[in-house]
């Protein structure tokens, strides 16, 4: 089983060594550091990029946002996991902008927070239901009537195919679940995604499901 590296960040001590204490449980799971700021971030990830970041969101000297930004500016193969314990519209946009995979908080089951790190690592998308219904109202209530006069002129019209993909997608599947939710193979899927990517321009999964989000295309 390959093994991930973490670093932690947060400027709470007991947070960062409980967070240590229930990752080290797995074998796959392997603490590269831990972080007091988003400063000593951006310093440890320039000499040692790790695998996945836990970042916190308000912090002294530099929050999560920014240190955010700056890590997956530098380095685009970080992926980054905020997690926090503000539930913020603008905060969870921020840092999603911002380059992070996801947005969590810090009162999701430690098995939850597992399987985001591994699923994140892998690529694929995991979103706590509070956080998706969020962006989905903030996404239909204040971006929907515009997008749709603006989709015609920001993107390729997609196939029905590939809205059905790029739905279930915004659900958090796999391309496994994908294939077996709509009777493919997972090469076909993939071929579909390569698709939706190239239509509108992103390669992150992440970004490719907000921008639907955003303009209504889901």
């Amino acid at each position: 089983m390959t093994s991930i590296n973490i670093l932690i960040v947060d400027d709470q001590t007991l947070m960062r060594e409980g967070l240590r204490t229930i990752l080290e449980l797995e074998s796959d799971l392997l603490i590269a550091g831990m972080a007091a700021n988003g400063r000593e971030a951006v310093e440890y990830c320039r000499e040692n990029p790790p695998d996945v970041v836990l970042m916190d969101i308000r912090m002294p000297q530099m929050d999560g946002v920014e240190a955010t930004r700056l890590i997956t500016a530098a380095d685009p193969s970080v992926k980054i996991i905020i997690l926090t314990t503000f539930l913020e519209d603008e905060l969870i946009i921020q840092g999603l902008k911002a380059g992070a995979k996801t947005y969590l908080l810090k009162d999701l089951p430690s098995e939850k927070l597992v399987d985001s790190i591994r699923a994140i690592y892998r690529g694929d998308i995991f979103m706590q239901p509070e956080i998706a219904s969020r962006l989905v109202d903030r996404a239909a209530g204040q971006h929907f009537a515009e997008a749709k006069e603006e989709n015609a002129e920001l993107v390729e019209p997609l196939t029905r195919r590939e809205m059905e993909i790029l739905s279930l997608m915004a659900e958090g599947s796999n391309n496994s679940l994908i294939a077996a939710r709509l009777h493919l193979s997972e090469g076909t899927v993939k071929n579909h995604i390569s698709s939706i990517y190239g239509k509108l321009g992103i390669s992150d999964r992440t970004q490719v499901v907000l921008f639907a989000l955003k303009h209504g295309l889901i």
